[in-house]
């Protein structure tokens, strides 16, 4: 019977070959905007690559339909996933299968119980930071007005984009660079907003253990002073001193370290 189990045990067997996969994509991406000239032969195995990778997702996205109990629910908590996977097919443009892989790539590494945050937004800024300098360097460096023109300008572009520094240097001229820009932009803020969040959320839990452990501290310590009276109570009882019941004063610096 299929179940969510099987769906569990899908996404873990898949989950390095999908890695592999996207490293597969990052190399055919990048070669033909690194090597300008290359031939064509190579240009068309990369597109070949792009396409078969952006197939293996968009197949990984079915079976995890199929495998899915509630199917509905599945599209509705997937939506961006179909999104991403109906993407290039209505327009098949490079930019859209890069934006669509990145997509799933993401959404699928989200899954991974594993992958811990900072682990996923090292990756996230490092994949964001490569790939928007390679699409801006392919829309741009064609562009008359664009100064864009090298893999370094571009990479300096990406990161002052993403850290929102924006020195104005370098600038994207046409409609699609200035597209990515924005992304760019919007994806640096959030990144950066998960970084100060995850930041903060450390140090409050650790003012929370500390706050637990002197409540502990403190509680173990009224319970032995209690226990001290009780003891010097019955032994000034038994030594013929006060009589049982009557409570003896304690030692100046448990009582202080009590309060």
């Amino acid at each position: 019977m299929k179940d969510e189990s099987a769906q569990v045990r899908w996404e873990l067997h898949t989950q390095r070959p999908l890695l592999a996969l996207a490293v597969a994509f990052a190399l055919a991406y990048a070669v033909p905007i690194v090597d300008s000239d290359a031939s064509r032969s190579l240009t068309l195995a990369c597109t070949v690559v792009e396409w078969t990778v952006w197939g293996s997702f968009a197949a990984d996205y079915l079976v995890r339909l199929a495998l899915a109990r509630q199917r509905r629910d599945f599209v509705r908590s997937h939506w961006l996933d179909l999104c991403a996977v109906i993407l290039p097919i209505l327009q098949p443009l490079r930019l859209l299968r890069l934006v669509s892989t990145l997509m799933l790539v993401g959404r699928r590494a989200r899954m991974a119980s594993q992958i811990r945050l900072t682990t996923y937004v090292g990756g996230a800024v490092i994949g964001l930071l490569m790939f928007g300098s390679l699409a801006v360097l392919s829309v741009e460096r064609d562009s008359p007005n664009g100064n864009i023109k090298t893999l370094g300008d571009a990479v300096w572009w990406s990161f002052t984009t993403m850290t929102t520094v924006g020195y104005g240097d370098h600038a994207p001229t046409t409609g699609l660079g200035r597209m990515l820009a924005v992304g760019l932009m919007l994806s640096g803020i959030a990144l950066l907003g998960v970084v100060t969040a995850n930041i903060a959320a450390w140090f409050i839990s650790r003012f929370d253990k500390d706050d637990v452990e002197e409540r502990r501290q403190t509680a173990a310590i009224e319970a032995l002073t209690e226990e001290v009276r009780a003891l010097r109570a019955e032994v000034a009882a038994l030594s013929g001193g006060a009589p049982p019941g009557v409570p003896l004063p304690v030692p100046e610096a448990a009582e202080e370290h009590s309060r």
